[in-house]
């Protein structure tokens, strides 16, 4: 049953007042009641212990106003994004990072984005966020949650089990799809030697960047011993 937005509001300021521990609020409306914009600004402002939140509602206008109303009134509150497709745009715009699922899959390539963000090296950054996109898509779109991050956690080395809930046929993972993306992502941002055949070719490119030094490489030799 939905609540209404007072009462959504009142059920964390209770927790607020009680507890002796900061609180994160966590909004995600796919699975849960919203928490207004306006619910949220009214706690951050009276409650202290209400320290930050997350938000996956996957709606970024409404993630930049929630900074730009809260932000200037408390600047000790965190804002982080909870769907990576946006994770670089909510990072330039002020976002303080992200708590999201793919980073329990390959957090090397999330940590990556981050810093490459926060230095200002936007092209790159640009590019693994775009990548990202084929990794959520395959894990999240393609199968039913949380299934896809089931198997992408099992492949990076974590016996996760299996779900107490039956699955239909149809509804099972496509283990081998969600190993191959996983592969070539991690091989395309250096953190695997491993072979990554049939791994599509970054947007915008002819071959990638390993291949490219690697040409560079021999023709510089090549050219050294008078070949060519």
């Amino acid at each position: 049953y939905k609540l209404s937005q007072d009462s959504v509001h009142e059920y964390f300021a209770e927790i607020a007042r009680r507890t002796p521990l900061d609180v994160v609020l966590y909004n995600i409306p796919l699975f849960a009641n919203e928490i207004s914009i306006d619910v949220v600004v009214r706690l951050a402002e009276k409650y202290p212990r209400i320290v930050g939140i997350k938000d996956s509602s996957r709606d970024l206008p409404r993630f930049l106003n929630l900074i730009n109303q809260i932000a200037p009134k408390r600047p000790d509150f965190s804002f982080l994004i909870g769907t990576e497709e946006i994770l670089m745009p909510a990072l330039i715009m002020g976002a303080h990072g992200g708590t999201i699922a793919t980073s329990g899959v390959v957090p090397e390539v999330l940590m990556r984005l981050y810093h490459l963000t926060l230095q200002g090296e936007l092209q790159e950054a640009r590019r693994i966020q775009f990548k990202l996109l084929d990794l959520i898509n395959v894990m999240l779109f393609d199968i039913e949650f949380p299934e896809g991050f089931r198997a992408g956690v099992s492949l990076r080395g974590f016996e996760m089990g299996e779900s107490r809930q039956k699955l239909s046929p149809n509804s099972k993972c496509d283990v081998e799809a969600v190993r191959r993306t996983i592969q070539c992502i991690l091989s395309e941002h250096g953190f695997s030697d491993e072979p990554v055949g049939g791994c599509p070719l970054p947007s915008g490119e002819t071959q990638s960047p390993q291949i490219s030094r690697i040409v560079a490489e021999v023709l510089k030799q090549l050219k050294t011993d008078g070949i060519v």
